[in-house]
């Protein structure tokens, strides 16, 4: 989420290393490429860097789940315990949004998979999600979130990831990342699972190829993302890839280029019918619909994500990719108009939750989910901490912003005061 990226350094653990992804810049006008974090672009991307060699991928060839088909259709979703148990504690501190917290229920979002530690409550949460699925009497799905990418989050800091290509991150990432993941996903064959995968790589190489890391970084990013989809592309998962959001790609040279890159990546994988489809507005703040950001952003046709989506589905499809669904992260996106411009993206004042999580809401929409869990910071204010980014101390964002992935309750209690729709 370069648009103005937002570190999506936030996992569900309480994990030092966690960090949510992050929106990136949007950029300045049509055909110039995005800035770093909370930057603006102010000239035409122009790549000069030679990108580190990577890996090869085998395309996949196994059977895999059906391309065309919502995952999500007939099924309910999994609710994290562990997100939960934050909730409810909050709630209890803070009495007068109890009623409120009372009436969102146990609302299910994402499971952060963000660093190797990460992986060992991965056994659990699948166990727990199969326990959960035979009580309720129908399938409830999981959706995780696989985000440890090496060189991760090129263009920012508040969300740099564990794994860089000078210690072996390459290998790790394959050998003691995406196949221990695959392994436990293909040890329960008939558990119905939904994964979006790695925010913020492949839009970074679509526009900011003019930041050293990201121009390094691009054969590494493509490579690695082919390998995710190429291994955890299996019969009983379903893959979103990453898309950014309307504020990041929404104008028509960035959709394109994303396109492209899409259909590369996927053909390096085994096909598009790797995948199911795409996730925008990833740890972001866009609206679903409306015009507000078209004060911000006057040159970008996409203001909303559902603009960005219909647009974004023609793009694919004018390179191939068609029949897929979309998820739209709708967390944090219930208020419009509360940035100065559209590139803040770090503990945005004023939001508030978006819609609940729904499924098939609107034609090309497999869900609105809570991928971010609400109320885990995106990055710290604290200058001179780990991963300060500047971005976490502008004027839109929040000044007593914790680390990324560490839960900021006075920022929960906003969200759901500012809840729209209301509890």
């Amino acid at each position: 989420m370069k648009l103005y990226r937002s570190p999506v350094c936030s996992a569900l653990l309480l994990l030092a290393a966690a960090c949510t992804p992050a929106a990136q810049p949007a950029e300045t006008a049509p055909g110039e490429a995005a800035a770093p974090a909370g930057q603006w672009s102010t000239g035409p991307e122009e790549k000069k860097i030679e990108p580190i060699a990577a890996m090869p991928v085998e395309p996949a060839k196994g059977p895999h789940s059906a391309p065309d088909v919502n995952p999500f259709a007939g099924a309910g979703l999994y609710v994290n315990p562990d997100y939960m148990a934050k909730v409810e504690k909050t709630a209890k501190e803070v009495p007068e949004i109890a009623p409120a917290v009372k009436k969102l229920g146990k609302v299910p979002t994402a499971m952060w998979l963000e660093s190797l530690g990460a992986l060992q409550h991965l056994p659990r949460w699948l166990d727990e999600a199969a326990k959960a699925e035979k009580a309720a009497g129908k399938p409830l799905v999981p959706v995780f979130l696989v985000y440890d990418l090496p060189n991760r989050d090129c263009s920012a800091k508040s969300s740099a990831g564990e794994l860089t290509v000078e210690n072996g991150g390459e290998q790790k990432y394959r050998s003691e990342f995406i196949d221990k993941i695959a392994e436990q996903f293909a040890a329960r064959p008939k558990q119905k699972i939904v994964v979006i995968l790695e925010p913020d790589s492949l839009p970074n190489i679509a526009t900011n190829l003019e930041i050293e890391k990201c121009a390094l970084s691009e054969k590494i990013y493509r490579n690695s993302v082919a390998y995710a989809i190429s291994k955890l592309s299996l019969p009983n998962v379903s893959i979103y890839l990453d898309a950014a959001h309307a504020g990041w790609l929404g104008w028509d040279g960035n959709r394109a280029k994303i396109a492209q890159i899409f259909k590369e990546v996927l053909d390096q994988a085994g096909g598009p019918d790797r995948i199911r489809g795409f996730a925008t507005n990833v740890a972001n703040y866009t609206s679903l619909d409306g015009e507000e950001n078209r004060k911000l952003e006057s040159s970008n046709p996409c203001p909303n994500e559902h603009t960005f989506v219909e647009k974004l589905n023609a793009n694919l499809e004018a390179v191939g990719i068609k029949n897929k669904g979309f998820i739209i992260d709708t967390s944090r996106n219930g208020k419009d108009g509360i940035r100065s411009k559209w590139g803040s993206w770090c503990n945005v004042k004023g939001a508030g939750l978006g819609e609940r999580p729904k499924i098939a809401p609107r034609p090309l929409v497999d869900a609105y989910l809570w991928v971010k869990p609400p109320g885990e910071s995106d990055g710290t204010a604290e200058r001179g901490a780990p991963r300060f980014d500047e971005s976490c101390v502008g004027p839109d964002s929040d000044p007593a912003a914790p680390q990324a992935g560490e839960w900021f309750q006075s920022y929960f209690v906003g969200l759901v005061k500012n809840a729209n729709p209301a509890p």
